[in-house]
C-alpha cells in the first residue's frame, strides 16, 4: 500500500492477528504480509482484512492473498526465466490479480503497448517483463484493471522471492 494508503506496518500486523492469524511479519513498507492461518480464516481472510482496515482505518484497501504452495508455482512458472539463461531478474515484476480474468479479456491485452516491454498471464497471476523499468511502461495498474476486470498489484521479482523466502520458514 502506497501513496494516499499509508498504513504503519505494526498497525498491520495487529489487523492480521486480530482476524485470526499467527506468525505475522511484513516485508518492506509496502503492505506485504506473511502469516499462519488455518484454512477456515484464510477462506475469508481478504474480505475481513479489507473490512477490518476500512472500519479502523477508513481506507479502502483491496487484499490479494497467496497461499505459500501459490507462490511456489508462481515463481517456478515465470516464463521470462529459463533454466540456462542469464535472464536480468531487475526487470521482471509479477501482477498479482484479486480475481481469475476470462480468456477474452486476457486475449484483449495488448501486446504492443508497450514495446519492449512483454506481460503474460497465467492463473491469477501476470508476469512483466519491463527493460525500461516499472515507471515507464504502459501496463499500470490501471489498464490492468480496466482491461482485465479485476484489480492488480504489482510487485517486483526481488519482492516475490522474498515474500516465497518468508513463507517458507
Amino acid at each position: 500500500m502506497g501513496g494516499r494508503n499509508r498504513l504503519p506496518m505494526a498497525r498491520l500486523v495487529d489487523i492480521f492477528e486480530s482476524a485470526g492469524c499467527e506468525r505475522v511479519r511484513t516485508y518492506i513498507q509496502s503492505g506485504n504480509v506473511v502469516f499462519d492461518a488455518p484454512a477456515a480464516v484464510a477462506d475469508h481472510l481478504p474480505a475481513r482484512v479489507s473490512a477490518l482496515i476500512r472500519e479502523q482505518l477508513t481506507l479502502e484497501v483491496p487484499i490479494v492473498a497467496r497461499s505459500a504452495s501459490d507462490f511456489e508455482r508462481i515463481v517456478a512458472a515465470n516464463p521470462f526465466i529459463a533454466a540456462d539463461a542469464d535472464t536480468d531478474r531487475t526487470i521482471l515484476h509479477v501482477g498479482f490479480l484479486v480475481g481469475r480474468p476470462s480468456s477474452a479479456q486476457v486475449s484483449s491485452l495488448d501486446p504492443e503497448r508497450s514495446p519492449p516491454d512483454e506481460c503474460v498471464a497465467h492463473d491469477r497471476e501476470l508476469y512483466l517483463r519491463c527493460p525500461n523499468g516499472l515507471a515507464r511502461t504502459k501496463f499500470t495498474s490501471t489498464y490492468l484493471d480496466r482491461t482485465l476486470g479485476t484489480t492488480t498489484t504489482i510487485r517486483n521479482w526481488r519482492t516475490t522471492r522474498a515474500l516465497l523466502d518468508l513463507a517458507r520458514t
